[in-house]
């Protein structure tokens, strides 16, 4: 995503950091969950404790 990118300023790494984290959340497909992402996982496993 920012490979070898330097962010000197606070406010612009939080914003990076946001979006990264949202891409690895809710984006990005994870092998060690069958190609679900964290947040796929998580609903699903919502639904199995209601």
């Amino acid at each position: 995503m920012m490979k070898g990118v330097i962010i000197d300023d606070a406010k612009l790494f939080n914003e990076k950091l946001k979006e990264w984290e949202d891409f690895y959340n809710y984006q990005r497909p994870h092998a060690a969950l069958n190609g679900q992402t964290p947040y796929e996982r998580f609903r699903e496993k919502m639904k199995l404790c209601v």
